[in-house]
């Protein structure tokens, strides 16, 4: 008589590997993602690349595992699934088209590029490599924003016809390429009131913009090319899709009488709400209804919010490296900065 011995029975289904990323750039922004990616767990910290080897070591203390090199090319050679981008505004486009073309996803800080024209072509280059695309707008993931982009969908403050966006910052960024346009792209504008569109837009369901009206100046002086210097304070109109108007404002080094003015006002039919910062904080923000002379808080802090657009993005990889259609509104937004730019004066 035989005996037969049935060999176990072994799964065929693998857990799948977390995304592993490359980090380029290790400042305080590109450090500052790179602990938040690591923190979530959603994904391994594979390499990080800085020209100052000192600089990669320090973002990666608490990833000690990570191999440190000192080129981008480098960092592109290791075995990656996306790559996290904080370098100089001028080098993003073309730092993201070379991972997108070698099939890798991307997040980038922003702006994603200088121009209209450039954004375009790097979202061409996700589309073609059917490859995740993300950008770091972080204040869409503020807690305040969230909970005013509720009331706005539901539609209780009716027709909406006026938006007051502003950001005021005291001081000016402390690294000189911020103030060689051909490196930034621009001043306060593409550095502080990208953030300041894109959340108009995003919370707005992204209207047209159908007329923009600008002034721009430095030191006082009025300015009507983006790339002879740098604009420190800049005001414009966006007249909407819709019949809204949006009256925007944003500087570098204004005597603000603290540190930050931030805040976003939305004014419909039936009321009104706002995301402001308190006490002059760059970090802390609430969100409020707006009735009449009352004031509804909606969300107030703490919220530790400026990494969640880096995690969101590594949350996504995570599930899938797919091209995101979404991404595609950022052009939108990049078009309204080079209307303010060149509509400057006009």
């Amino acid at each position: 008589m035989s005996l037969l011995v049935e060999a176990p029975v072994r799964s065929t289904h693998t857990k799948p590997r977390k995304p592993r990323l490359g980090f380029l750039g290790a400042g305080w922004i590109g450090k500052h993602r790179l602990e938040a990616i690591a923190r979530s767990g959603l994904a391994e910290v594979a390499g990080v690349a800085d020209a100052a080897l000192d600089c990669a070591k320090q973002a990666a203390e608490t990833t000690p595992t990570a191999e440190l090199v000192s080129t981008y090319d480098a960092l592109l050679e290791m075995d990656l699934d996306g790559v996290v981008i904080a370098t100089p505004s001028a080098l993003h486009a073309e730092q993201s088209i070379l991972a997108l073309d070698r099939g890798l996803a991307v997040f980038c800080q922003k702006p994603l590029a200088r121009t209209g024209e450039e954004t375009r072509s790097v979202i061409e280059a996700a589309r073609r490599a059917n490859r995740l695309l993300g950008v770091d707008l972080s204040y869409r993931h503020l807690a305040a924003a969230q909970a005013v982009r509720e009331v706005l969908q539901s539609g209780e403050l009716g027709k909406v016809f006026a938006i007051e966006l502003v950001f005021h910052n005291a001081y000016g960024p402390g690294k000189d390429w911020f103030y060689n346009p051909k490196l930034s792209g621009g001043g306060c504008v593409i550095d502080l009131g990208i953030h300041l569109v894109d959340l108009a837009l995003w919370l707005l369901n992204f209207p047209r913009t159908t007329a923009v009206t600008s002034r721009l100046f430095s030191q006082g002086t009025p300015l009507t090319n983006r790339w002879e210097k740098v604009e420190d304070f800049a005001v414009a109109r966006l007249d909407l899709g819709g019949g809204a108007v949006a009256n925007l404002s944003c500087s570098w080094k204004l005597p603000a009488g603290c540190d930050a003015i931030i805040e976003v006002k939305i004014y419909g039919a039936k009321g009104g709400v706002c995301i402001r910062n308190l006490n002059g904080s760059f970090y802390d923000f609430t969100a409020e209804k707006l009735n009449g002379t009352q004031r509804q808080t909606l969300v107030a802090p703490p919220d530790d919010w400026g990494g969640r657009a880096a995690v969101a993005w590594a949350r996504q990889l995570a599930t899938s490296a797919d091209f995101n259609p979404e991404i595609e509104r950022l052009a939108d937004v990049a078009d309204v900065l080079d209307s303010i730019y060149s509509r400057a004066g006009k």
